[in-house]
């Protein structure tokens, strides 16, 4: 049997809540929900967190390497040679392999992980509707700069960017879509393809074609439920940049147009999407192309008095994971708790393609086609030096260590799937919170935390 070629569809601050065919009836995502429709979605797939405030960048490389947060190169800024990388992989194993959008781990792994490429962008954030951006580069080298001058009105100092070129006016998902088109309508290769296509959006600046922010104005989403005008207690975050677009104390009116925003962003990013799917189904690929959809991390937007995603509440850690095509069941629904980086060894899996031996992950095919399988019983957390946690699929315990001031919130996620009453200091859950910080302490060696800076900054000063 010939190998499926393989879509991935990678999202940039995309909540897990934000898709309309699971449960969300103020957005539109019908392209998403065409997906639903034919495969399994995972509704509680988690990142462990973060070591840096950008919290993509030790996603996305969890994600290529398949490795966990603390078994990265630093935080992700590279990728060394030794922790093969999926596109690295899938070429060896007969794949062409295609790649277009963000990369934020670095040049030398982009290089080796694809043999084709698009409008590459290297970085983290960028203005949508002028992406410094890379063509292709057989070599590697991907040096060259574009001049500019940032204050024309004021100064006449020309600076650099890291691009070949800036395509000025084309919104970013557009400018993605169209190089995914472009690739497919032109591939004649017999060899199956790998299109890891990594959008921008819904990241900020939160812009996009005033049609799709039209929608949001005659039909605009509620607050959450779980809004709140300010965080109850300094998480140690409140000054990152992501916390500071919006007035402390929070206002209902901007986390309003914020949200609709953040909604446009997706429903524009979904229509692109549709536009991609439509080209493999002109193509006559469908039936044979494995379709993953994911996002790298989530955003609160309001939720418990912040913005950012750099916490570990769900909104911020867990991520929508979709996967349709050949061996996938269709339109079914999975609670194990998952993470992004078991993505690697499932498309291996899937492929009939080996798993290398740097690959830490758990393949899900086991959870696709059982749905009594429970794959883990807790997910480890961790955000930077700040914050850890536990996540069973009952509770979940946040440990938070600010300037040497110690806070514990524990959540009872089938009663309070918002995570809006800390149940912490209640005596009937002293036995409950015990065993989590007991289980919290497992994971914490077995993740082998207390081996990174972060870790040992951390728990210098927990007493467990």
């Amino acid at each position: 049997m010939p190998k499926p070629n393989i879509l991935f569809v990678f999202t940039d601050d995309q909540r897990f809540d934000t898709l309309a065919g699971l449960g969300n009836p103020h957005i539109r995502t019908p392209h998403m929900d065409r997906l639903l429709e034919r495969g399994v979605a995972f509704t509680h797939a988690h990142i462990p967190g973060g070591t840096s405030g950008a919290v993509c960048m030790p996603s996305r490389a969890m994600l290529h390497t398949g490795r966990s947060l603390f078994h990265l190169e630093g935080a992700g800024q590279s990728i060394p040679p030794e922790h093969t990388t999926l596109g690295e992989h899938l070429q060896a194993c007969g794949y062409r392999t295609f790649g277009t959008g963000k990369w934020h781990n670095g040049r030398a792994s982009y290089a080796r992980s694809f043999t084709d490429g698009a409008e590459i962008f290297f970085g983290g954030m960028t203005d949508h509707w002028n992406v410094p951006a890379y063509d292709f580069d057989p070599t590697g080298r991907y040096d060259a700069q574009c001049p500019y001058v940032e204050t024309p009105l004021h100064s006449k100092e020309v600076k650099y960017r890291d691009c070949s070129h800036i395509h000025a006016g084309k919104h970013s998902s557009e400018l993605l879509a169209e190089a995914a088109v472009d690739f497919l309508s032109g591939y004649r290769d017999p060899a199956p393809y790998f299109m890891y296509i990594s959008f921008l959006a819904p990241h900020d600046p939160r812009v996009m074609p005033r049609a799709y922010r039209d929608l949001y104005d005659t039909d605009p989403p509620p607050l959450p439920p779980n809004f709140a005008i300010q965080h109850p207690f300094d998480p140690g975050v409140m000054q990152i940049r992501d916390e500071v677009l919006a007035d402390y104390p929070r206002k209902p009116r901007q986390v309003l147009e914020h949200q609709a925003d953040y909604y446009a962003m997706i429903t524009h990013l979904d229509a692109q999407l549709g536009r991609i799917l439509d080209a493999i189904d002109t193509r006559g690929d469908t039936d044979n192309t494995l379709v993953v959809l994911t996002g790298d991390n989530g955003l609160a937007v309001g939720r418990h008095g912040l913005f950012g995603k750099q916490n570990l509440y769900d909104h911020s850690v867990r991520v929508p994971l979709i996967f349709a095509g050949p061996g996938v069941p269709q339109g079914q629904r999975r609670d194990a708790l998952v993470y992004l980086f078991d993505i690697f060894p499932t498309l291996c899996e899937l492929t009939g393609s080996g798993i290398p031996s740097s690959v830490e992950g758990m393949s899900l095919l086991r959870a696709m086609q059982d749905p009594a399988e429970r794959m883990r019983d807790s997910l480890y957390l961790a955000y930077e030096r700040l914050h850890r946690g536990v996540r069973t699929s009952t509770h979940k315990l946040i440990e938070y260590q600010v300037d040497g001031v110690r806070n514990t919130q524990l959540f009872d996620l089938e009663a309070d799937p918002h995570e809006i009453h800390n149940r912490a200091a209640d005596p009937e859950q002293a036995e409950l919170l015990s065993t989590l910080r007991q289980q919290l302490a497992s994971l914490r060696d077995c993740w082998d935390d207390r081996r990174t800076p972060w870790g040992q900054a951390y728990w210098s000063g927990m007493e467990y």
